[in-house]
C-alpha cells in the first residue's frame, strides 16, 4: 500500500493521472462506428508517446497483449484489442493507465458508438454518478465499506447491479496493491481510511445480474446472463475533508 507524504510524490502522481485523462480523452473522440478496437490500442501507444518518462502500465502485465483493455457491450473488464469492429449502438469501455516516473495513473470510461439506446445511456450515466458517489465517501478516517456502501446503495436505488467478482485496488508504485476495494459493503466495515492512500475505484455495473463468466483467452470478462455492463474508472488520493481526483484533465 502506497501512502504519498510528499508534495514532490502528490505532483508525480497528478501528472500521471492527468497523462491518462488526456489519452482516454483522446480515445473517447476517436471511437465511431466501423473502427477496430486494435485501432484504439494504436492510438493509445502513439498519444503516451507524446509525453516523456510515460508508458502504459498495462501492455505486458501479466502478458497482457495490448496497452488498453477495449471492453464491448456484455464485455465487463479485461477486453482485448483487435479485429472487432465497433458499430452503431454499442458501448464500448476504455481502460488505461500509465507509468510515470516511478507512479502509476489509471482511469476508465465507456462511451456510445454512434446513437445508443436510451436504456444504455441511463445505465453509463448511473455507473458514472455510483463512482463519485464513491469518491465523495472517500476521507481521512472513513472505513473501506463506506466507499462501497454508497456505490452499491446509488447502483441498486436505480435497478442494476455491482458486479462482485472483480474491485478496485490500491494504487501507487504499483499498479494493483493492497487493499481490495469492492463496489459493494457496509458503512463503518472494513480498513480505516488514512490521509496519503491513494485508491482506484472503479465500479463495473451490470444492466441485468452480478455474475460474470471470463472468455477462453482467459482475460476479457463477460456478463454472465449477457446484459450491457458500463465501468468507470478513478485514481483518488485520500484527504482530511474530501478526495482529490487524480485522473483529471
Amino acid at each position: 500500500m502506497t501512502i504519498i507524504k510528499s508534495a514532490e510524490e502528490i505532483a508525480v502522481m497528478r501528472e500521471a493521472g492527468r497523462i491518462v485523462a488526456v489519452v482516454l480523452q483522446k480515445l473517447s473522440e476517436a471511437v465511431k462506428p466501423g473502427m477496430k478496437t486494435r485501432q484504439l490500442d494504436e492510438l493509445a501507444e502513439k498519444e503516451v508517446g507524446k509525453f516523456n518518462s510515460a508508458r502504459p502500465s498495462f501492455k505486458g502485465y501479466h502478458n497482457f497483449p495490448a496497452s488498453i483493455c477495449v471492453s464491448v457491450n456484455d464485455e465487463v473488464v479485461h477486453g482485448i484489442p483487435g479485429s472487432k469492429v465497433l458499430k452503431e449502438g454499442d458501448i464500448v469501455s476504455l481502460d488505461f493507465g500509465v507509468i510515470y516516473k516511478g507512479f502509476q495513473g489509471d482511469a476508465a470510461i465507456t462511451v456510445g458508438v454512434g446513437k445508443i439506446s436510451e436504456e444504455a445511456r441511463k445505465l453509463m450515466q448511473v455507473t458514472e454518478a455510483s463512482l463519485i458517489q464513491g469518491i465523495d465517501a472517500a476521507h481521512d478516517g472513513g472505513n473501506l465499506g463506506d466507499i462501497g456502501e454508497a456505490i452499491q446503495s446509488y447502483v441498486e436505488a436505480h435497478g442494476y447491479s455491482v458486479v462482485r467478482e472483480y474491485s478496485g485496488h490500491g494504487i501507487g508504485r504499483d499498479m494493483h496493491e493492497e487493499p481490495l476495494i469492492p463496489n459493494f459493503g457496509k458503512k463503518g466495515e472494513g480498513i480505516k481510511l488514512r490521509e496519503g492512500m491513494t485508491l482506484a475505484l472503479e465500479p463495473m455495473v451490470n444492466k441485468g445480474g452480478w455474475k460474470t463468466r471470463l472468455s477462453a483467452n482467459g482475460w476479457t470478462v463477460h456478463t454472465a446472463d449477457k446484459s450491457l455492463s458500463a465501468h468507470f474508472e478513478h485514481t483518488i488520493a485520500i484527504r482530511k475533508n474530501e478526495a482529490e481526483i487524480l485522473t483529471l484533465l
